[in-house]
């Protein structure tokens, strides 16, 4: 059984940045794809990146793109995701997801949040003004 779990949330100032950890274990399967989306109060549950380990490709939501970057730390099995010149309004419960089933939606970076199935919690980012 795959399990994810985040860490690494908390309170920053706007302009800050935080990293955020996803430890992942019980991969079966040689590739497998991770993925960093995030859930504002009163909002949908929208993506914010994701990473494909089988040739290491990454892709960006429009709102982030320039300011977050993911990678992967294969020897630990974590996916980190760097958050810099953070927004108020990227306060969220972020959440880390994993699959090992690699569609041609997740090679395409889609990041679409039914082709994940393995979840975390989720770690709060404050981000005050």
């Amino acid at each position: 059984q795959v399990h994810v779990a985040e860490s690494g949330g908390g309170l920053v100032q706007a302009g800050g940045s935080l990293r955020l950890s996803c430890a992942a274990s019980g991969f079966t399967k040689p590739y497998n794809a991770i993925a960093w989306f995030r859930q504002a109060p009163g909002k949908e549950r929208e993506k914010v990146s994701c990473f494909t380990s089988s040739d290491g490709s990454t892709y960006y939501s429009d709102s982030v793109k320039g300011r977050f970057s993911i990678s992967w730390d294969n020897t630990k099995n974590t996916v980190y995701l760097q958050l810099n010149s953070l927004k108020p309004e990227d306060t969220a419960v972020y959440y880390c997801a994993a699959t090992e089933l690699i569609t041609m939606a997740i090679v395409k970076g889609l990041c679409r949040i039914y082709d994940y199935e393995y979840w975390g919690q989720g770690t709060q980012v404050t981000v005050s003004s």
